[in-house]
């Protein structure tokens, strides 16, 4: 009969950050990483005093894009890289050194999604059918882009078509979230998150049809922002919905999305949508108004339909922590419940307008591999993943049908509805989660989205982050408002951060060292169990986050090894395993896994500890020591 232990010897397990030797700092010198999480005016700052050039920060991030896009965490945010990117740069700094700098994106590195018509690129929108297409110019975000002075450092990857909330596609397959590898990270614009939270560019271009700026912002800690509809044009940028379309920024901080907005909304003649811009005016400027609407004397509606129900515990508190501290700092909040709301909120033109929305593009377009969603299936070119969108917007219905004029109307119905509601309350936004569930794993479907509150009702909605999960996954909460009250949406996310600083950057894609991420750090940890002895060896790639471990039993027969484990010690006082290295009558066991953010946040915190137990021995433990990761 097997024994129960009685013994759990414990150790402490603490990971030190290893220094670069002399030797190594003489043989070459290190590379400063100055790009990473640096704001566009850091980064402005450095190019007028002479600190650096603009080619010096593509080189940086295209360092960062080698450490971590396709090794380390391998986030696969980019999808294609701009050949011409670093004479571009060395254009800026000629015109610099003219004494021409055309604004605060003059020289500085951007991304954009693959859904953006660039006359010098490709355009695929992360699909195999759409292989070939070249535009033969410049969308209006794009053109503004250019004319600013902005350098594009590459395309982002993006979930196909912009038909999906996980960022896979045939093209550009599984983009990963930096805050855990093992996550998906939001969609459809997955890849420009990615990509902006892990410091591959210093700002970043989506397009939201139903979430795709916000979801992305809220799952990479960032701050988002879908326009008022009809404030940005949607020319050039491959459609999913004419009616829902929309692109727009997103950022860490919001200067930087302000900044970003004020080079690219707009009037557009070739896009009929904007005329509305006419009517509300361009004199207000995003970053000119980020002071403007202090927090203090703000109303704000938490709409209860999004706080209950199927909504993770912690990103329900950590909304309800946010608006606590907002009413810390005078802002009015009420609780506000809308009748009959899941009903009046679905009615999402998507399904009726994607298949000839894209039809009309694909035509206007040289070199496209297939011409319809329709061809597209017959030839299998799309992601298994996408199979029950692809069949739907081939299927669904058509722009002449009686449903989709119903559903246009219901849209208007929730506009009016909605601005209404804020109205009566005298409330400047109404909050909620931006998505009610935390990232799924890779390959699971993605649920908890509040996205068609604002994409079907054509109001603007931002995104901005508020914390994180209890195991260490971004956390954000939307504002909508009113139609053209996108100004002060922004000013109130850079209220928020005057709250205190919600951002983190990625573990896994620290600063590099000398031009190339942290190496793999190695530990030996011991812990004895009377005469037994468990000698574990841990190599820690922070990049990967891969935790490799092996370990050795000496001192004691194989019936008396019950297990050896990693255990952590959180701050309430609990302990739980985490991991089980060897079991019962093993002497040697080796192998590799990933770690939670909280796990990682706990090794950091020095809270990670071996317990080998035996079947024979009285208990002892050793002393806890952190670590601070890079």
């Amino acid at each position: 009969m097997k024994r129960v232990p009685r013994f759990c010897a414990l150790a402490s397990f603490a990971l030190v950050v290893v220094a670069v030797g002399a030797e190594a700092q003489t043989a070459r010198r290190p590379l400063s990483d100055v790009v990473h999480e640096a704001s566009i005016m850091q980064l402005q700052d450095g190019l007028r005093a002479g600190r650096w050039t603009s080619v010096q920060l593509v080189d940086a991030y295209l360092a960062r894009i080698a450490a971590y896009d396709q090794q380390g965490p391998a986030l696969n945010a980019m999808i294609r890289m701009n050949p011409a990117v670093r004479r571009e740069a060395a254009e800026r700094d000629r015109e610099r050194a003219r004494g021409t700098a055309r604004g605060a994106l003059h020289g500085i590195p951007i991304a954009l999604k693959d859904n953006f018509d660039t006359f010098d690129m490709a355009t695929s929108a992360g699909s195999l059918g759409m292989v070939g297409v070249r535009p033969a110019a410049d969308g209006f975000v794009v053109a503004r882009l250019r004319a600013a002075g902005a350098v594009i450092i590459g395309k982002t990857n993006m979930h196909e078509l912009a038909a999906g909330i996980t960022s896979v596609s045939s093209l550009g397959g599984q983009t990963r979230n930096p805050y855990d590898p093992m996550r998906c990270p939001g969609g459809s614009s997955g890849g420009t998150g990615a990509a902006i939270a892990a410091s591959f560019a210093a700002v970043g271009w989506g397009s939201d049809t139903c979430g795709s700026i916000r979801i992305p912002s809220a799952f990479n800690n960032l701050v988002g922002l879908r326009p008022t509809q009809g404030l940005a044009s949607r020319r050039g940028v491959v459609p999913l919905s004419h009616t829902q379309d929309i692109p727009g920024p997103l950022a860490r901080s919001a200067e930087d999305l302000a900044i970003a907005l004020d080079a690219t909304v707009g009037f557009d003649a070739g896009d009929s949508v904007t005329r509305v811009v006419q009517t509300w005016g361009t004199s207000t400027r995003f970053g000119d108004s980020l002071r403007a609407y202090p927090l203090r004397g703000m109303r704000i509606g938490v709409l209860a339909n999004y706080m209950t129900g199927d909504i993770d515990a912690d990103i329900r508190d950590s909304v309800r922590a946010m608006v606590r501290a907002m009413q810390g700092a005078g802002v009015e909040a009420m609780d506000v419940r809308v009748a009959d709301f899941d009903s009046i909120v679905n009615a999402s033109v998507i399904n009726y307008e994607t298949k000839d929305d894209l039809i009309d593009y694909l035509r206007a377009v040289p070199g496209a591999t297939a011409r319809s969603a329709r061809e597209m299936i017959d030839r299998g070119l799309y992601h298994d993943f996408m199979t029950g969108r692809m069949i739907a917007m081939d299927t669904t219905g058509t722009r002449d049908s009686e449903a989709y004029r119903r559903a246009l109307a219901k849209q208007v119905v929730l506009r009016d509805r909605m601005v209404a509601l804020m109205d009566s309350l005298k409330v400047d936004a109404l909050v909620y989660p931006t998505m009610r569930r935390r990232p799924v794993l890779v390959g699971e479907p993605q649920p908890g989205g509040t996205c068609g509150l604002s994409a079907h009702s054509g109001l603007p909605a931002l995104s901005a982050p508020i914390g994180f999960t209890n195991d260490g996954l971004p956390v954000g909460i939307e504002f909508m408002g009113r139609p053209f009250s996108d100004v002060r949406l922004v000013s109130v996310a850079w209220g928020l951060e005057q709250l205190g600083r919600r951002r983190r950057s990625p573990s896994t894609t620290p600063a590099l060292v000398a031009g190339r991420s942290p190496i793999p750090v190695r530990v030996t940890n011991v812990v004895r169990s009377g005469a037994a002895r468990a000698t574990t060896r841990f190599t820690f790639d922070q990049a990967a986050n891969i935790l490799r471990f092996d370990v050795r039993v000496s001192g004691a027969t194989s019936e008396d090894v019950e297990a050896v484990v990693l255990r952590r010690h959180d701050a309430d006082g609990r302990t739980r395993v985490i991991h089980r290295m060897a079991g019962p009558g093993m002497m040697h066991a080796s192998g590799a896994f990933p770690l939670s953010g909280i796990d990682r946040d706990a090794l950091a915190a020095g809270r990670l500890r071996v317990a080998l137990f035996t079947a024979k021995a009285t208990q002892g433990d050793a002393p806890v020591t952190g670590v601070a990761l890079r």
